[in-house]
């Protein structure tokens, strides 16, 4: 497969935002970037001959313009939900209490569509009331509450082209931030993360990124979804079967009703065991081992399994498309 004109430092950088024509002043309540930008201004209202000029159309949008108003606008939405949760916990810290439940801190709409009701059932309610001791208790919990839900706020139900399913939290300090793989900014890389760096890398030639940081592949439709997502400070699956694994399933078995199309990214057999969830006849499944520094070795080297990725990021590009031609129907189990 011919390497990608996208490496990967390009689409894991801020993207430049497009300059906005100017707006009246009547108008000035938030608008989408491509409303903006079509709109015209006052002052665009006459040439020196009298004739209006020309509107913007989205159709005159580059490719490229296109794509980064959608990812624009897919941060500011991560950020909105980041905002809701953030001022609900604030909140209730304001009227005395110390704990937000689970169902509240939730807010994406397109996943509480996606999945009604789900944290009302009995088990949720047993996690939650587990959760809310956790957090109480004398031992650090990680992620902190607002971004517990970070990777379906970060990529909503109808944005999902991949998924890739992590095992729980990172348990360090300042590590977690609610997106399998991933740490913020300053934080050194795991090494999990950091192979799955070198194997795009061997893979289709994207240079390694300096961070570790994966919210833009969030918000471009890689759902970095662990299947537990809490955890104490350095006790790594302390959380695991309290209740976390059903919703986490839910999320799964929903996308793959729901949806078709979708590359679920199985590495390592905790990940290997939610493909009972999948449905293969409508979505494809890429099994390697986990990345981490003990089985990258065993398997997840040279796997090439990390494009889907790459492709599912580009958004002109068809994760459809290079699954046909890399793995034809006798590769898929």
């Amino acid at each position: 497969m011919a390497s990608s004109s996208k490496t990967l430092v390009e689409i894991s950088q801020p993207v430049k935002r497009l300059k906005s024509l100017p707006t009246s002043p009547e108008n000035l309540t938030p608008k989408s970037s491509i409303s903006a930008l079509c709109k015209p201004s006052p002052t665009d209202g006459a040439s020196s001959g009298g004739d209006l000029l020309p509107r913007i159309s989205p159709s005159t949008l580059t490719p490229d313009q296109k794509r980064r108003i959608e990812i624009n606008k897919a941060l500011e939405r991560s950020k909105r939900n980041l905002r809701l949760c953030t001022e609900k916990i604030e909140r209730a810290k304001a009227e005395g209490m110390d704990y937000v439940k689970l169902e509240e801190i939730l807010v994406e709409e397109t996943w509480l569509e996606a999945l009604p009701g789900e944290l009302q059932k009995p088990y949720a309610k047993n996690l939650c009331r587990f959760v809310e001791r956790e957090v109480r208790g004398n031992v650090p919990i990680y992620p902190p509450p607002y971004l517990i839900f970070n990777a379906l706020h970060s990529t909503p139900f109808d944005r999902v082209k991949a998924v890739i399913i992590g095992q729980d939290p990172y348990h360090g300090p300042g590590q977690a931030m609610g997106l399998a793989f991933s740490v913020p900014e300053g934080i050194k890389m795991p090494s999990s993360l950091v192979n799955i760096f070198k194997e795009l890398q061997d893979d289709v030639g994207c240079s390694v990124p300096s961070n570790g940081n994966l919210e833009r592949w969030a918000v471009q439709g890689v759902l970095l979804l662990n299947t537990v997502l809490t955890v104490r400070n350095h006790q790594a699956n302390s959380h695991a079967k309290k209740g976390w694994e059903p919703f986490t399933d839910a999320v799964i078995r929903t996308i793959s009703q729901k949806k078709s199309g979708v590359v679920f990214l199985l590495w390592g057999n905790s990940a290997q065991k939610k493909s009972r969830l999948i449905d293969e006849s409508k979505h494809h499944i890429l099994r390697a081992a986990h990345p981490s520094g003990l089985s990258a070795n065993r398997g997840f080297f040279g796997c090439r399994d990390c494009c889907p990725i790459l492709r599912a990021l580009l958004i002109t590009c068809s994760c459809s498309l290079w699954f046909q031609k890399h793995h034809p129907p006798q590769c898929l189990h």
